[in-house]
């Protein structure tokens, strides 16, 4: 394994070498559990899942670890919207995340912590932080004393100095220093809460991911994930509570992937310029949305449109005819021309190499892609004669580089939950509109069904349906 990574505290690509020899250990930061996902928030987690499945590709033990914050403000206040409890919102859209990310073929992690579920852990980091001197109580909260931390700002490149300049306590304010952020919070009425040394009360953000990283992955683990956006305040945090806490290196290397944004603005919540998930899936397949987000390297902006996913639908369909070329050809038997055999092989050859490269070099999912592009042309030029063994190993190939992508093979209708019966009434209804001239209706249903991945063939031998 000869992988290198862009670490964000460095600002660099290093050697990737992970603590322990043929174990890789990866803890990302999860959603906040009060609203469906958007496509901002689904690109870290369709990111890292092509991490993690390249290192398992790479023949690693991968313990991959992925939170979700299931109390906070956010949630406290939808809970008010919706009427209900604070955990049936979390509990709501904890579900809600699961169909959304199965639509995009993503593993899941090997743990799931909900903050909920730790709060022993928490409070005891918090206590470790006071009793180490870089924590104190005031009135039921407990804040973390930054100015402590000696390297605060060493991920962000940020000015302790400069950030202080620009901070100011607020009348009425206990903190006692303008810098310094909550570790635990004094229960409000109504609100869920906690019992703790300093009372009933529930935890700030940022401790939250260090307690459970620290439980489940121990210290100086090999990579934390998440988008650019998280790289201050929340993991600038983690680092100051981590490192104080255990006095070790927190986290090998640190890796970000970058925003999508809508006409040059970042996509937010905030800015109400976001795209939930679920609503792009009842446009385009999840497969394309998969292949979209991968087809650009992971740090590298992506600015959004549908027309971006019209054409990574076509891309990835171009890459499914390859297969589907491929697999004729296997069940024909193939064929005894040696030189498209040696052809083949030898294109089989290059596409690895140039596959692994790419990856190898902080992960370039889009350069592999191009990898696999450059296959499906060998394949679609010596498929036909090349020899049955050359075959089922450029299919073997494909099944590879699959692995990582997550995004080539095609889902069959009961996958969908498509029937042949029902697709037959749609094509019937089109053949009518069609019959009667109705030229509008007829194109619009076999451009509604092409925007979900299922292409209308018309031939002598009457209409044919695929998905891509």
């Amino acid at each position: 394994m000869n992988i290198t990574v862009y670490n964000t505290m460095n600002n660099r690509k290093e050697k990737f070498v992970p603590r322990e020899e043929g174990k890789v250990s990866i803890y990302v930061c999860g959603p906040t559990t009060y609203n469906y996902i958007h496509l901002g928030n689904a690109r870290p987690i369709v990111v890292f899942d092509a991490i993690r499945r390249y290192f398992i590709y790479q023949g690693q033990q991968v313990t991959y670890v992925q939170n979700f914050t299931d109390v906070d403000d956010k949630i406290i206040n939808r809970a008010k919207e919706e009427g209900i409890t604070a955990a049936a919102v979390a509990e709501k859209y904890i579900a809600a995340y699961f169909e959304d990310v199965a639509a995009l073929n993503v593993m899941k992690a090997d743990i799931h912590p909900k903050v909920t579920e730790h709060m022993a852990d928490i409070i005891d980091i918090v206590q470790k932080l006071i009793d180490n001197g870089y924590a104190y109580e005031a009135e039921g909260d407990v804040y973390y004393s930054v100015s402590k931390f000696a390297d605060y700002g060493k991920l962000s490149g940020r000015d302790i100095e400069d950030m202080k300049a620009g901070a100011r306590v607020e009348v009425g304010d206990i903190k006692r220093d303008p810098m310094d952020f909550a570790l635990w919070k004094a229960a409000k009425p109504g609100e869920p809460a906690w019992q703790s040394p300093w009372g009933m009360g529930r935890p700030g953000w940022h401790i939250e991911c260090s307690a459970m990283s620290h439980k489940y992955l121990g210290d100086d683990f090999d990579i934390h994930g998440g988008g650019a956006d998280l790289i201050f305040p929340h993991h600038e945090n983690e680092i100051a509570q981590s490192e104080a806490a255990c006095g070790c290196n927190f986290v090998r290397y640190w890796l970000h992937n970058g925003f999508i944004t809508v006409n040059q603005e970042k996509m937010s919540k905030s800015l109400n310029n976001f795209f939930l998930l679920r609503d792009i899936l009842n446009k385009f397949s999840g497969d394309v949305v998969r292949f979209y987000l991968l087809s650009t390297h992971y740090r590298s902006p992506i600015d959004f449109d549908d027309k971006k996913l019209e054409v990574a639908a076509k891309s990835l369909g171009r890459i499914r005819n390859s297969i589907a070329f491929l697999d004729n050809a296997i069940a024909n038997g193939g064929g005894t021309d040696k030189a498209a055999g040696t052809a083949l092989l030898e294109a089989m050859q290059t596409a690895k190499d140039g596959f692994e490269n790419a990856m190898n070099d902080d992960f370039n999912t889009a350069l592999a892609i191009a990898a696999v592009f450059d296959f499906c042309k060998a394949v679609n030029s010596n498929a036909k004669g090349a020899e049955p063994k050359v075959l089922a190993e450029a299919k073997a190939l494909f099944t590879a580089f699959d692995s990582v992508i997550g995004a080539f093979a095609v889902k069959t209708q009961a996958d969908d939950g498509l029937s042949e019966e029902l697709m037959q009434v749609i094509i019937k209804i089109r053949q009518d509109a069609r019959t009667k001239k109705d030229w509008a209706t007829a194109d619009s249903i076999r451009d509604s069904l092409k925007a979900i991945g299922i292409v209308l063939e018309d031939g002598a031998d009457g209409v044919r349906w695929k998905r891509v």
